[in-house]
């Protein structure tokens, strides 16, 4: 490993929201290289022997869970926190479900599913979807961020100025991420580690897999950085377009609007075309699928493309 962590921070010690009263586990100095063991978004909660009816008993305060949070000498309000992300280290399990009430389609998809994945963490090798597909994976975290300034305890879901649940699939080895720091110390936590996701983890869910992330802490001081922001190493999409994508719109005043129809015309193309049964293009869709905004000057009407990749089905 070339950038070898000083510290490690174990399991065990994650915490559920956000709220700068929680205790650091760790103060370390900028520039410090830490390993982060993250449990999935479910705390633990499904295995590989679950079922369906597992989604139903979700313990939905149990979702989430961020490991630290760590201190970082010298953070002050208006410094960014720069997160320079090195490495994923996989665990092989993961899963995706239908939560009843959750997703882009949760009016069109109201019952529960569930598929449990398992994949070769030393290869990455794409993972397979049953009869259907071959998904190839990313690893990345789906939640890094910041306590906020403002006191008491904060769900976990909505992402804030300060990172938190942001679902950037491009959050993964090789980037470096800036966020804005409202509280002394920055107090930082990582989690929801995801072996793969498309843009818009439209089900709700992506592969949600426990892993290991090993990142270096620095400071940019006065940044005044209003929102996160992040570098890329290089191209972003490359494990996904070698052989072209499938593409679909959706047309209208309202992009919310237009982001549900440009995903359920792909579920209903992905089952004229491959007969996918349409929950399982669904969860195909939320982990190598892609919404984009392609036009939003054109008023009144905006265009959402909703891309699929054609290398799932090779």
């Amino acid at each position: 490993m070339c950038n070898k962590p000083q510290h490690t921070i174990h399991s065990a010690h994650h915490h559920f929201g956000w709220d700068h009263a929680i205790p650091p586990v760790l103060t370390v100095a900028p520039g410090t290289t830490i390993e982060f063991h993250c449990v999935d978004s479910g705390a633990g909660q499904f295995t590989p022997q679950s079922t369906v009816a597992d989604v139903q008993k979700l313990d939905f305060s149990r979702v989430n869970p961020v490991t630290g949070p760590v201190f970082v000498d010298g953070a002050q309000p208006g410094d960014a926190l720069k997160i320079t992300l090195h490495e994923f280290q996989p665990s092989g399990f993961g899963w995706t479900a239908n939560i009843p009430g959750f997703g882009l389609l949760a009016d069109q998809f109201k019952e529960p599913a569930l598929h449990v994945w398992k994949y070769d963490p030393g290869s990455m090798a794409p993972a397979l979807y049953g009869k259907h597909a071959r998904v190839p994976l990313k690893p990345f975290a789906g939640t890094i961020g910041l306590a906020p300034a403002e006191p008491g305890l904060h769900s976990v879901v909505p992402p804030r100025r300060v990172g938190g649940n942001m679902d950037i699939r491009d959050v993964a080895a090789g980037t470096t991420l800036y966020l804005p720091v409202e509280v002394a110390g920055a107090l930082f936590s990582i989690g929801d580690t995801h072996a793969a996701q498309g843009d818009g983890e439209v089900c709700g869910t992506a592969i949600e897999s426990a892993m290991n992330v090993v990142l270096t802490l620095d400071l940019v001081k006065d940044a005044n950085l209003r929102m996160p922001r992040f570098t890329t190493p290089g191209p972003v999409t490359r494990h996904l377009d070698e052989m072209g994508y499938e593409v679909t719109t959706g047309i209208g005043p309202d992009l919310w609007s237009g982001a549900k129809a440009a995903l359920a015309n792909m579920i209903d193309l992905l089952g004229r075309q491959y007969g996918i049964p349409a929950i399982d293009a669904y969860m195909l869709c939320s982990v190598c699928g892609d919404l984009r905004v392609s036009e939003i000057v054109d008023m009144p009407n905006w265009v959402v493309s909703f891309y699929f990749p054609r290398v799932v089905f090779s």
